[in-house]
């Protein structure tokens, strides 16, 4: 739910304190993922260097900026952990679908956004966000789910989908008094559903939206610990699939899944939207693509 912004949830140190947590948490997940790739020994690629993040500065004309931490590696093919803190006005057009800015078009947002394209079609994708909004309102919003590119893998009782569950069951029941587990299970299930085809996109995980439980430092610490988990259970996912052999034709098995991917990022997801709509970074926003993509 979303409450009227009081004085204290206006706090510039709590803004503060949010993008210095985002900024913290894409550092460590460039660093394990960086780890990963000098890790790697095998397979095709494993003779070329291992990857490392390239970082690039952008600024947003209106207020505030981002920065992109883009990755072509061995292990992953593209990998995308991009950081923003905006602030300025909302376009009338867009002023009533957001909470709180109906009157008042002034916003204030800082989030972290993650997309992983693996090389290999037997490790998942995997998106993760969390993000802090302040209107007149102010919330908490994210998740984070995972994409197998294998049809025999898009299972809930393949062993990444059980370790992916129980690390997202395990960030909410750590602060269960504000993240309700099975409730934000169910939102990711039914958001990253691609209607015209009637499929998910992954096998879930949890998203939620519009999160102020009343209590602003647990609430915050809740999506703190969306991002660890995140940080703990997918290295481990990719490091048990990486040097899997694969065959050409599950090569193209995820390539034409990959296409599933680009179709509800550009028909369904809000992230992207409320990136061009707030005059965001083109190459940011769209960093989320796969690099290499087919459609039968």
């Amino acid at each position: 739910m979303t409450g009227d912004r009081t004085a204290s949830s206006l706090d510039p140190e709590r803004q503060r304190r949010a993008a210095a947590w985002f900024n913290e948490l894409r550092d460590r997940i460039c660093a394990a993922f960086e780890a990963i790739e000098d890790d790697y020994a095998g397979g095709e690629h494993g003779a070329l260097p291992p990857g490392r993040f390239e970082r690039r500065d952008w600024p947003r004309p209106g207020g505030g900026g981002g920065t992109i931490a883009l990755m072509h590696g061995r292990v992953f093919e593209k990998v995308g952990v991009n950081i923003s803190t905006v602030f300025g006005e909302f376009a009338p057009e867009f002023r009533a679908q957001i909470p709180g800015a109906e009157n008042d078009p002034r916003f204030w947002a800082s989030g972290i956004s993650l997309i992983a394209h693996l090389t290999n079609p037997h490790v998942p994708a995997v998106h993760m966000n969390t993000r802090f909004v302040v209107t007149t309102k102010s919330w908490f919003g994210g998740g984070a789910d995972l994409t197998p590119v294998l049809d025999r893998r898009r299972r809930q009782d393949d062993a990444d989908a059980v370790a992916f569950h129980a690390a997202m069951r395990g960030a909410c029941e750590a602060h269960a008094a504000v993240a309700p587990y099975e409730k934000y299970k169910k939102w990711c299930d039914e958001y990253f559903y691609l209607k015209h085809r009637k499929e998910p996109r992954g096998i879930g995980g949890i998203f939620f939206d519009w999160h102020d439980s009343g209590d602003w430092e647990a609430d915050f610490a809740f999506v703190q610990e969306v991002g660890r988990a995140l940080l703990r259970v997918y290295p481990h996912i990719v490091r048990r699939n990486m040097a899997t052999p694969w065959t050409e034709a599950e090569r193209e098995e995820q390539l034409v899944r990959r296409g599933r991917y680009v179709e509800f990022n550009l028909l369904y997801d809000r992230g992207t939207v409320f990136g061009l709509k707030t005059g965001g970074n083109v190459d940011s926003i769209l960093s989320s693509m796969r690099p290499v993509v087919k459609w039968p």
